[in-house]
């Protein structure tokens, strides 16, 4: 037998070795991605993409993006082709979704037998019952084909300017081709069948349909990217395409009755409605009809969306007030990001509250999340501070203390700038070569599972290999 001296020394050498080569490969290899977030909406200036004068606490959400391109690329091509149920137009080419919040009231139809879900869809009345989702609304998925499609151009093409890699310049021509150009595959200019009441006296589109192309400052954003940046896949014929179809959507945006009840909207979705328009007639190249849109908006709807506390009242009434207020913030802040690219200063101007959106976000984060989603106020406060300034680390310390130390992550986190850190960005650097980080508040170390355990994986399972051996070694000396 080995004297327990020797088996010391055993155990030591093990360790050594072990930890040793798990240090090589714990500081070689990232840590697991910033988790993948949809933002309610966004414009982002592609002056400052292409400038690249990104500062170093960036890099972070540098990484971010361009993991978010490859992950939402390799989910693409989409298409309203996709979708299983028919228009009543009987022409898939329409753009098609269901009131979200509408649910069926079966109790007086008369009949006998089970109904099948079409016959419920066209006999039941449907009433409102606002902030709860109907699950079968998501059976027509165009709204969210859209989302993604949006996603995926504007991080692919923010991707072709940090890597260079011409793969996500052609990812985007090829998602923008397939939606909007190719005849097999392309949406019809129209949101005749947006978000449409179901029922015997159904089977229209609804003004709230309209916002399901908000994100359309997303992909404008994208567009104007390569466009600007002459990508090379990005080629005349594309642009010529892209922009015919936009010039007739434009038209229906500006002259349909529903489109036109969604201008007028006061609500959140009379500003999103502003966000699509104004983006769209950037990307046809009408900057000042673009700037009369924002303006417009400013001196409408905003002038009383906002209290003189900071509130927004029409948002804080419904169902999910929390989400609701970081929505139409999120609205609001776009408007003025496209206002800020077509010439028209809007950060700084008040409603008849005396109120700004800097008014609206201070209120904002002093009310609890509750049950709902508190990611959504985050991007907020990091673009009224990077807007506003952060003299006293106020949106900064709040950020780290609700969003987690791995906010400067985020990818939002590149085009809101100037925006503190709070000194992460350069700690991880210190510790590991990785530029991404975990999304979960914590340093990045271990990554809690969704039950709060800690979940080891990749170089931490090396981490767990070393333990292992050294627990036999010493059962063994």
């Amino acid at each position: 037998m080995r004297s327990r001296g020797s088996g010391t020394n055993a155990l030591r050498a093990v360790l050594s070795a072990v930890f040793a080569a798990s240090l090589g490969v714990l500081f070689t290899q990232p840590l697991p991605a910033h988790s993948f977030t949809s933002y309610a909406n966004d414009f982002v200036d592609p002056t400052y993409i292409l400038a690249k004068k990104f500062g170093n606490t960036t890099t972070e959400a540098q990484s971010t993006i361009v993991q978010w391109a490859q992950t939402l690329a390799a989910q693409g091509p989409w298409s309203v082709m996709n979708k299983t149920v028919t228009p009543p137009t009987g022409n898939k080419h329409d753009y098609m979704s269901w009131a979200p919040y509408s649910w069926p009231d079966c109790s007086k139809v008369g009949n006998t037998t089970e109904l099948t879900p079409e016959q419920i869809w066209t006999t039941c009345p449907y009433y409102t019952r606002d902030g709860l989702f109907n699950p079968d609304g998501r059976l027509i998925n165009d709204v969210g084909e859209f989302g993604d499609l949006a996603d995926a151009v504007l991080y692919n093409a923010i991707a072709w300017v940090l890597d260079g890699d011409a793969q996500y310049s052609a990812n985007v021509a090829r998602f923008v081709r397939t939606w909007f150009i190719d005849p097999d595959t392309a949406m019809n200019p129209n949101l005749d069948y947006a978000q449409m009441a179901r029922g015997p006296n159904g089977q229209v589109g609804q003004h709230t349909g309209v916002l399901d192309l908000k994100c359309m400052a997303k992909l404008v954003s994208g567009v104007l990217i390569l466009r600007e940046g002459k990508a090379a896949e990005w080629t005349s014929d594309l642009d010529t395409q892209l922009t015919n179809w936009t010039t007739s959507y434009i038209n229906w945006l500006t002259t349909a009755k529903i489109a036109l009840e969604e201008e007028s909207a006061t609500n959140n979705h009379g500003t999103f409605y502003y966000n699509q328009l104004a983006a769209l007639q950037v990307l046809v190249g009408d900057k000042d009809g673009a700037k009369q849109t924002v303006e417009k908006y400013f001196t409408t709807q905003y002038k009383w969306q906002i209290a003189g506390n900071g509130d927004q009242p029409l948002e804080t009434a419904r169902t999910r007030p929390y989400h609701y207020r970081a929505y139409n913030l999120a609205a609001m802040i776009t408007n003025a990001k496209i206002g800020a690219y077509v010439g028209y200063d809007a950060w700084n101007l008040t409603t008849t509250n005396g109120t700004t959106i800097q008014s609206a976000l201070d209120y904002a984060i002093t009310k609890p999340a509750g049950k709902e989603t508190a990611s959504e106020l985050w991007p907020n406060v990091v673009a009224v501070g990077a807007v506003y300034g952060d003299p006293d680390g106020h949106y900064a310390q709040w950020m780290r203390q609700n969003a987690g130390t791995t906010y400067p992550a985020d990818a939002q986190f590149l085009w809101n700038q100037p925006f503190s850190d709070s000194g992460l960005v350069k700690a991880a650097a210190s510790g590991s070569k990785s530029g991404s980080a975990t999304n979960n508040g914590s340093t990045g170390m271990v990554a809690p599972d969704d039950n709060g355990a800690a979940a080891l994986g990749g170089p931490w399972s090396v981490l767990a290999a070393a333990a292992a051996v050294a627990a036999s070694t010493l059962l063994l000396s």
